[in-house]
């Protein structure tokens, strides 16, 4: 069954038509040419398509888009403003933390999720004192939140110190 969505994509509205099974993912890459996030496992695994929804960082493989309603979606891409790269992405070119381009744009959405989870304060799986205001998101924390992002190229060891990096910048580390 076909419906009519309204998808808000790295600040811009767009209107589309979709089936209702039709995932987040497919309708950015093959209904509104948005190739920011990529498929690769297609099973929500790999991180590959991780996009921010209402800046929770998502795999969009596993989202409806007829869920999403008026939810705010960023990709990679859309991290950028005014033709500027977001500091994370400088931050991976600086710190050499990219790997083919396949999983970055992933990596570099689920790095902002990062930094906004530790910003708000959230627990992960490794935070020792979670009677603690804030978290300090240290070389294990990074890890950790980061450890749904795979990729093939085996970059990984340059991904900590340029999200580490901006963290440090921001005050969250």
């Amino acid at each position: 069954m076909d419906t009519e969505i309204t998808l808000r994509v790295d600040g811009a509205a767009r209107s589309l038509t979709v089936d209702t099974r039709t995932t987040l993912l497919d309708a950015l890459r093959e209904r509104l040419r948005n190739t920011s996030p990529k498929k690769g496992c297609d099973h929500g695994q790999c991180g590959a398509c991780t996009v921010l929804l209402d800046g929770r960082r998502v795999n969009s493989c596993l989202v409806l888009a007829v869920t999403v309603g008026d939810a705010e979606v960023i990709t990679s891409d859309g991290l950028a403003t005014d033709d500027r790269p977001h500091p994370l992405h400088d931050s991976f070119v600086e710190h050499d933390g990219f790997q083919c381009g396949y999983c970055t744009p992933g990596q570099v959405c689920s790095a902002a999720g990062v930094l906004a989870e530790a910003r708000a304060g959230w627990p992960s799986h490794v935070t020792e004192d979670l009677t603690a205001e804030g978290v300090t998101l240290t070389d294990a924390e990074i890890r950790e939140r980061m450890s749904g992002n795979l990729c093939r190229c085996a970059a990984y060891a340059n991904i900590v110190p340029a999200v580490a990096a901006v963290a440090e910048k921001e005050g969250v580390r």
